[in-house]
Protein backbone atom coordinates (compact mmCIF):
# COMPACT_ATOMS: atom_id res chain seq x y z
CA UNK A 1 0.00 0.00 0.00
CA UNK A 2 2.78 2.46 0.82
CA UNK A 3 4.35 1.95 -2.61
CA UNK A 4 0.78 2.67 -4.16
CA UNK A 5 0.74 6.08 -2.30
CA UNK A 6 4.38 6.72 -3.29
CA UNK A 7 2.67 6.35 -7.16
CA UNK A 8 -0.04 8.67 -6.73
CA UNK A 9 2.13 11.17 -4.72
CA UNK A 10 4.84 11.28 -7.46
CA UNK A 11 1.98 11.58 -10.29
CA UNK A 12 0.34 14.22 -8.09
CA UNK A 13 3.50 15.99 -8.63
CA UNK A 14 4.29 15.26 -12.07
CA UNK A 15 0.81 16.83 -12.82
CA UNK A 16 1.21 19.86 -10.43
CA UNK A 17 4.47 20.67 -12.60
CA UNK A 18 3.39 19.98 -15.68
CA UNK A 19 0.37 22.32 -15.08
CA UNK A 20 2.93 25.60 -15.10
CA UNK A 21 3.50 25.13 -18.62
CA UNK A 22 -0.27 25.19 -19.33
CA UNK A 23 -0.59 28.06 -17.64
CA UNK A 24 1.68 30.23 -19.66
CA UNK A 25 0.78 28.96 -22.87
CA UNK A 26 -3.16 29.35 -21.98
CA UNK A 27 -2.27 32.83 -20.97
CA UNK A 28 -0.12 33.71 -23.85
CA UNK A 29 -3.37 32.32 -26.51
CA UNK A 30 -5.80 33.64 -24.63
CA UNK A 31 -4.42 36.77 -23.76
CA UNK A 32 -7.31 39.24 -26.60
CA UNK A 33 -9.97 36.90 -24.81
CA UNK A 34 -12.65 38.74 -22.73
CA UNK A 35 -13.18 37.98 -19.09
CA UNK A 36 -14.94 34.96 -18.22
CA UNK A 37 -14.08 33.30 -22.13
CA UNK A 38 -10.48 32.66 -21.36
CA UNK A 39 -11.46 30.51 -18.21
CA UNK A 40 -14.50 29.09 -19.86
CA UNK A 41 -12.47 27.90 -22.66
CA UNK A 42 -8.59 27.62 -23.00
CA UNK A 43 -8.04 27.76 -19.20
CA UNK A 44 -10.17 24.95 -18.62
CA UNK A 45 -9.25 22.53 -21.02
CA UNK A 46 -5.75 22.88 -20.25
CA UNK A 47 -6.49 22.27 -16.87
CA UNK A 48 -8.73 19.67 -17.36
CA UNK A 49 -6.36 17.30 -19.81
CA UNK A 50 -5.68 15.49 -16.47
CA UNK A 51 -9.08 14.19 -15.93
CA UNK A 52 -9.29 13.37 -19.71
CA UNK A 53 -5.91 11.34 -19.79
CA UNK A 54 -6.56 9.99 -16.63
CA UNK A 55 -10.35 8.53 -17.97
CA UNK A 56 -8.41 7.48 -21.75
CA UNK A 57 -6.02 5.63 -19.02
CA UNK A 58 -8.43 3.90 -16.89
CA UNK A 59 -10.87 2.85 -20.04
CA UNK A 60 -8.10 1.53 -22.11
CA UNK A 61 -5.15 0.27 -19.63
CA UNK A 62 -7.63 -1.95 -17.63
CA UNK A 63 -10.45 -2.39 -20.44
CA UNK A 64 -12.81 -3.67 -17.93
CA UNK A 65 -15.83 -2.81 -15.79
CA UNK A 66 -13.66 -1.33 -13.13
CA UNK A 67 -11.87 0.70 -15.47
CA UNK A 68 -15.22 2.17 -16.69
CA UNK A 69 -15.80 2.71 -12.95
CA UNK A 70 -12.63 4.39 -12.26
CA UNK A 71 -13.10 6.98 -15.38
CA UNK A 72 -16.80 8.32 -13.88
CA UNK A 73 -14.90 8.39 -10.07
CA UNK A 74 -12.08 10.87 -11.53
CA UNK A 75 -14.92 12.72 -13.65
CA UNK A 76 -17.39 13.07 -11.25
CA UNK A 77 -15.19 13.57 -8.11
CA UNK A 78 -13.10 15.93 -10.14
CA UNK A 79 -16.24 18.18 -11.19
CA UNK A 80 -17.08 17.98 -7.21
CA UNK A 81 -14.10 19.13 -6.24
CA UNK A 82 -13.36 21.79 -9.11
CA UNK A 83 -16.87 23.37 -8.46
CA UNK A 84 -16.87 22.91 -4.42
CA UNK A 85 -13.39 23.68 -3.57
CA UNK A 86 -11.40 25.94 -6.02
CA UNK A 87 -14.07 28.72 -5.85
CA UNK A 88 -14.28 28.85 -1.85
CA UNK A 89 -10.01 27.90 -1.38
CA UNK A 90 -9.76 31.14 -3.95
CA UNK A 91 -11.48 33.54 -1.85
CA UNK A 92 -9.94 32.07 1.33
CA UNK A 93 -6.79 32.69 0.21
CA UNK A 94 -7.07 36.41 -0.60
CA UNK A 95 -8.97 37.00 2.21
CA UNK A 96 -6.41 35.79 4.55
CA UNK A 97 -3.69 37.04 2.39
CA UNK A 98 -4.95 40.10 3.58
CA UNK A 99 -5.70 41.42 -0.35
CA UNK A 100 -9.91 41.12 0.07
CA UNK A 101 -12.75 40.37 2.11
CA UNK A 102 -15.06 39.21 -0.75
CA UNK A 103 -15.28 39.23 -4.00
CA UNK A 104 -17.59 40.14 -6.56
CA UNK A 105 -18.84 37.84 -9.36
CA UNK A 106 -20.53 38.67 -13.15
CA UNK A 107 -23.69 36.91 -12.36
CA UNK A 108 -24.20 36.87 -16.35
CA UNK A 109 -21.60 34.55 -16.50
CA UNK A 110 -22.27 32.02 -14.11
CA UNK A 111 -25.53 31.69 -15.06
CA UNK A 112 -24.56 30.93 -18.82
CA UNK A 113 -22.04 28.71 -17.65
CA UNK A 114 -24.22 27.24 -14.81
CA UNK A 115 -26.80 26.10 -16.74
CA UNK A 116 -24.48 25.16 -19.64
CA UNK A 117 -22.85 22.76 -16.78
CA UNK A 118 -26.65 21.50 -15.63
CA UNK A 119 -27.57 20.87 -19.21
CA UNK A 120 -24.49 18.69 -19.86
CA UNK A 121 -25.03 16.77 -16.13
CA UNK A 122 -28.70 16.17 -16.78
CA UNK A 123 -27.86 14.47 -20.30
CA UNK A 124 -24.90 12.64 -19.06
CA UNK A 125 -27.09 11.33 -16.29
CA UNK A 126 -30.07 10.56 -18.84
CA UNK A 127 -27.72 8.48 -20.29
CA UNK A 128 -26.18 6.76 -17.30
CA UNK A 129 -29.55 5.81 -15.72
CA UNK A 130 -30.31 3.89 -19.15
CA UNK A 131 -27.17 0.94 -17.71
CA UNK A 132 -24.92 1.46 -20.14
CA UNK A 133 -23.21 3.79 -22.56
CA UNK A 134 -23.33 3.78 -26.47
CA UNK A 135 -21.54 5.28 -28.88
CA UNK A 136 -24.14 7.35 -29.82
CA UNK A 137 -24.28 9.08 -26.44
CA UNK A 138 -20.61 9.90 -26.81
CA UNK A 139 -21.00 11.42 -29.96
CA UNK A 140 -23.94 13.61 -28.30
CA UNK A 141 -21.68 14.80 -25.45
CA UNK A 142 -19.51 15.64 -27.93
CA UNK A 143 -21.25 17.78 -30.29
CA UNK A 144 -23.10 19.09 -27.30
CA UNK A 145 -19.18 20.71 -26.06
CA UNK A 146 -18.87 21.60 -29.46
CA UNK A 147 -21.83 23.59 -30.00
CA UNK A 148 -20.41 25.65 -25.84
CA UNK A 149 -17.36 26.12 -27.75
CA UNK A 150 -18.85 27.84 -30.65
CA UNK A 151 -21.21 29.64 -29.08
CA UNK A 152 -18.34 30.90 -26.22
CA UNK A 153 -16.06 31.81 -29.88
CA UNK A 154 -18.93 33.87 -30.97
CA UNK A 155 -19.18 36.02 -27.86
CA UNK A 156 -15.56 36.01 -27.83
CA UNK A 157 -15.79 37.32 -31.78
CA UNK A 158 -18.45 40.29 -30.33
CA UNK A 159 -16.26 41.63 -27.63
CA UNK A 160 -12.27 41.83 -29.47
CA UNK A 161 -9.76 43.52 -26.83
CA UNK A 162 -6.54 44.63 -27.97
CA UNK A 163 -3.38 42.99 -27.27
CA UNK A 164 -2.05 43.57 -23.68
CA UNK A 165 0.99 42.39 -24.40
CA UNK A 166 2.38 39.46 -22.38
CA UNK A 167 5.76 38.97 -19.64
CA UNK A 168 6.97 35.91 -18.81
CA UNK A 169 6.75 34.74 -15.20
CA UNK A 170 10.47 36.05 -14.06
CA UNK A 171 10.85 32.68 -11.93
CA UNK A 172 11.07 30.85 -15.54
CA UNK A 173 13.78 32.94 -17.16
CA UNK A 174 17.59 32.64 -16.40
CA UNK A 175 17.41 28.79 -15.14
CA UNK A 176 20.12 26.37 -16.21
CA UNK A 177 19.09 23.77 -18.79
CA UNK A 178 19.64 20.80 -16.69
CA UNK A 179 18.02 22.47 -13.46
CA UNK A 180 14.56 23.05 -15.70
CA UNK A 181 14.98 19.50 -16.71
CA UNK A 182 15.54 17.99 -13.33
CA UNK A 183 12.64 20.19 -11.92
CA UNK A 184 10.77 19.92 -14.78
CA UNK A 185 10.10 23.35 -15.29
CA UNK A 186 8.86 23.06 -19.27
CA UNK A 187 8.41 26.78 -19.58
CA UNK A 188 12.22 27.58 -18.98
CA UNK A 189 13.30 24.44 -21.22
CA UNK A 190 10.96 25.29 -24.67
CA UNK A 191 11.42 29.38 -24.18
CA UNK A 192 14.97 29.04 -23.63
CA UNK A 193 15.70 32.36 -25.84
CA UNK A 194 13.35 34.20 -23.05
CA UNK A 195 10.48 34.63 -25.95
CA UNK A 196 7.55 33.36 -26.59
CA UNK A 197 4.89 33.23 -29.68
CA UNK A 198 2.33 31.35 -31.04
CA UNK A 199 4.45 28.43 -32.47
CA UNK A 200 6.11 28.25 -29.02
CA UNK A 201 3.26 28.56 -26.80
CA UNK A 202 1.47 25.52 -28.82
CA UNK A 203 4.91 23.46 -28.66
CA UNK A 204 4.74 24.41 -24.83
CA UNK A 205 1.56 23.10 -24.56
CA UNK A 206 1.88 19.81 -26.64
CA UNK A 207 5.20 19.17 -24.60
CA UNK A 208 3.21 19.72 -21.45
CA UNK A 209 0.79 17.03 -22.47
CA UNK A 210 3.39 14.40 -23.20
CA UNK A 211 4.93 14.87 -19.81
CA UNK A 212 1.07 15.22 -17.87
CA UNK A 213 0.13 11.25 -20.19
CA UNK A 214 3.29 10.12 -18.03
CA UNK A 215 1.87 11.30 -14.61
CA UNK A 216 -1.49 10.48 -15.12
CA UNK A 217 -0.71 7.09 -16.15
CA UNK A 218 1.09 6.83 -13.01
CA UNK A 219 -1.84 8.01 -11.13
CA UNK A 220 -4.18 5.38 -12.53
CA UNK A 221 -1.56 2.58 -11.84
CA UNK A 222 -0.81 4.07 -8.52
CA UNK A 223 -4.59 4.55 -7.95
CA UNK A 224 -5.33 0.63 -9.11
CA UNK A 225 -2.53 -0.32 -6.60
CA UNK A 226 -4.09 0.84 -3.89
CA UNK A 227 -7.42 -0.58 -4.47
CA UNK A 228 -5.94 -3.88 -5.02
CA UNK A 229 -4.30 -3.55 -1.86
CA UNK A 230 -6.50 -2.54 0.30
CA UNK A 231 -9.35 -4.36 -1.58
CA UNK A 232 -11.50 -0.95 -2.12
CA UNK A 233 -13.55 -0.80 -4.90
CA UNK A 234 -11.58 1.22 -7.84
CA UNK A 235 -13.83 4.29 -7.72
CA UNK A 236 -13.98 4.82 -4.18
CA UNK A 237 -10.39 5.87 -4.78
CA UNK A 238 -10.98 7.50 -7.86
CA UNK A 239 -13.75 9.71 -7.22
CA UNK A 240 -11.40 10.82 -4.10
CA UNK A 241 -7.94 10.98 -4.76
CA UNK A 242 -7.59 10.71 -8.13
CA UNK A 243 -10.15 13.24 -8.69
CA UNK A 244 -8.01 15.52 -6.48
CA UNK A 245 -5.09 14.62 -7.71
CA UNK A 246 -6.48 15.56 -11.26
CA UNK A 247 -8.01 18.85 -10.32
CA UNK A 248 -4.12 20.17 -9.08
CA UNK A 249 -4.36 22.52 -12.73
CA UNK A 250 -7.76 24.00 -12.57
CA UNK A 251 -6.74 24.93 -9.00
CA UNK A 252 -3.72 26.40 -9.56
CA UNK A 253 -4.53 28.30 -12.94
CA UNK A 254 -8.15 29.37 -10.82
CA UNK A 255 -5.48 30.98 -7.83
CA UNK A 256 -3.06 32.28 -10.12
CA UNK A 257 -5.83 34.61 -12.13
CA UNK A 258 -7.63 35.55 -8.81
CA UNK A 259 -4.51 37.06 -7.76
CA UNK A 260 -4.49 38.96 -10.99
CA UNK A 261 -7.52 40.12 -10.30
CA UNK A 262 -9.50 37.95 -12.77
CA UNK A 263 -12.05 36.44 -10.37
CA UNK A 264 -14.50 35.72 -13.72
CA UNK A 265 -12.01 33.87 -15.31
CA UNK A 266 -10.77 32.04 -11.83
CA UNK A 267 -14.56 30.81 -11.43
CA UNK A 268 -15.48 29.89 -15.24
CA UNK A 269 -12.04 28.06 -15.02
CA UNK A 270 -13.52 25.43 -12.32
CA UNK A 271 -17.05 25.56 -13.99
CA UNK A 272 -16.00 25.36 -17.53
CA UNK A 273 -13.68 22.00 -16.68
CA UNK A 274 -16.53 20.62 -14.98
CA UNK A 275 -18.38 21.15 -18.68
CA UNK A 276 -15.22 19.84 -20.01
CA UNK A 277 -14.82 16.85 -18.01
CA UNK A 278 -18.58 15.73 -18.76
CA UNK A 279 -18.87 16.43 -22.33
CA UNK A 280 -15.65 15.93 -23.69
CA UNK A 281 -13.71 14.03 -20.97
CA UNK A 282 -16.22 11.24 -21.52
CA UNK A 283 -18.24 11.93 -24.45
CA UNK A 284 -14.94 11.38 -26.33
CA UNK A 285 -13.10 8.08 -24.11
CA UNK A 286 -17.08 6.73 -24.74
CA UNK A 287 -17.28 6.84 -28.05
CA UNK A 288 -13.44 5.61 -28.90
CA UNK A 289 -14.23 2.55 -26.89
CA UNK A 290 -17.44 1.62 -28.87
CA UNK A 291 -15.83 2.55 -31.94
CA UNK A 292 -12.42 0.05 -30.98
CA UNK A 293 -13.97 -2.55 -28.73
CA UNK A 294 -17.54 -2.36 -30.70
CA UNK A 295 -19.17 -3.03 -27.68
CA UNK A 296 -21.13 -0.51 -24.79
CA UNK A 297 -20.08 0.32 -21.74
CA UNK A 298 -22.15 -1.15 -18.56
CA UNK A 299 -21.48 -1.74 -14.58
CA UNK A 300 -22.38 -4.32 -12.36
CA UNK A 301 -25.42 -3.31 -10.64
CA UNK A 302 -23.87 -2.78 -7.07
CA UNK A 303 -21.03 -0.22 -9.08
CA UNK A 304 -23.98 1.27 -11.26
CA UNK A 305 -25.91 1.96 -7.96
CA UNK A 306 -23.35 3.89 -5.92
CA UNK A 307 -22.20 5.86 -9.74
CA UNK A 308 -25.57 7.04 -10.06
CA UNK A 309 -26.19 8.39 -6.87
CA UNK A 310 -23.02 10.29 -6.85
CA UNK A 311 -24.03 11.74 -9.46
CA UNK A 312 -27.26 12.80 -8.06
CA UNK A 313 -25.13 14.24 -5.77
CA UNK A 314 -23.31 16.10 -8.49
CA UNK A 315 -26.43 17.16 -9.19
CA UNK A 316 -27.85 18.59 -6.25
CA UNK A 317 -24.30 19.75 -5.22
CA UNK A 318 -24.06 21.69 -8.58
CA UNK A 319 -27.49 23.49 -8.30
CA UNK A 320 -26.87 24.92 -4.17
CA UNK A 321 -23.23 26.08 -5.49
CA UNK A 322 -24.69 28.02 -8.08
CA UNK A 323 -27.90 29.19 -6.13
CA UNK A 324 -25.18 30.13 -3.05
CA UNK A 325 -22.37 32.22 -5.50
CA UNK A 326 -25.97 33.97 -7.04
CA UNK A 327 -27.39 34.75 -4.10
CA UNK A 328 -26.47 38.85 -3.87
CA UNK A 329 -24.13 41.13 -4.91
CA UNK A 330 -21.10 39.32 -3.20
CA UNK A 331 -19.31 35.65 -3.10
CA UNK A 332 -17.71 35.89 0.93
CA UNK A 333 -16.40 34.00 3.69
CA UNK A 334 -20.09 32.38 4.36
CA UNK A 335 -20.80 31.01 1.04
CA UNK A 336 -17.20 29.81 0.95
CA UNK A 337 -17.64 27.38 4.09
CA UNK A 338 -20.96 26.70 3.10
CA UNK A 339 -19.25 24.92 -0.46
CA UNK A 340 -16.96 23.55 1.79
CA UNK A 341 -19.30 21.94 3.95
CA UNK A 342 -21.09 20.26 0.93
CA UNK A 343 -17.99 18.67 0.00
CA UNK A 344 -17.50 17.50 3.15
CA UNK A 345 -20.81 15.78 3.31
CA UNK A 346 -19.71 14.26 0.46
CA UNK A 347 -16.51 12.75 1.61
CA UNK A 348 -18.98 11.91 4.75
CA UNK A 349 -21.25 9.82 2.05
CA UNK A 350 -18.31 8.40 0.32
CA UNK A 351 -16.83 7.27 3.47
CA UNK A 352 -19.68 5.60 4.85
CA UNK A 353 -19.58 3.58 1.52
CA UNK A 354 -16.34 1.92 1.67
CA UNK A 355 -16.81 1.38 6.06
CA UNK A 356 -19.25 -0.01 7.43
CA UNK A 357 -18.20 1.15 11.07
CA UNK A 358 -19.35 4.18 9.68
CA UNK A 359 -22.66 3.72 8.06
CA UNK A 360 -24.60 5.35 10.54
CA UNK A 361 -23.05 9.35 9.78
CA UNK A 362 -23.90 9.16 6.31
CA UNK A 363 -26.91 6.49 6.21
CA UNK A 364 -29.81 9.13 5.58
CA UNK A 365 -27.83 10.70 3.19
CA UNK A 366 -27.32 7.62 1.45
CA UNK A 367 -30.45 6.61 1.41
CA UNK A 368 -31.55 9.92 0.22
CA UNK A 369 -29.45 9.95 -2.56
CA UNK A 370 -30.33 6.28 -2.85
CA UNK A 371 -34.73 7.03 -3.19
CA UNK A 372 -33.98 10.47 -5.28
CA UNK A 373 -31.78 7.71 -7.83
CA UNK A 374 -34.12 4.97 -7.84
CA UNK A 375 -37.07 8.19 -8.85
CA UNK A 376 -35.07 9.36 -11.27
CA UNK A 377 -34.64 5.91 -12.75
CA UNK A 378 -38.53 5.53 -12.93
CA UNK A 379 -38.63 8.52 -14.66
CA UNK A 380 -36.25 7.56 -17.16
CA UNK A 381 -37.15 3.93 -17.84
Amino acid sequence: MALSIVYISISCIIIWRSSHGFEIASDYLGRKLPPGIKGATLNAIASSMPEFLTTLFFLFYLHDEDGFSGGLGVTSGSALFNLLIIPPLVLLMLFYSGKIKSIVLNKKILLREGSVLLLSQLIFVSFLFRGELLGRHGLILLLFYLLYMGLLFTISKQRKIPDPGFTIPREHLNMPPLRSLFSLDLASLVLYDKKISPLKAWILLGVSTLVMTFGTWLLVFGTDLFGKKTSIPLIFVAVVFSAAATSVPDTIISIKDARKGNYDDAVSNALGSNIFDIAFALGFPILLYNLINGESMALNSELLAFTQEVWVFLLLATFLALTTMLIGKKFTRTKAFIMLGIYLLFLVFVVTQVDEEFSSVGLPLGEFLKTLADWIGTLLN
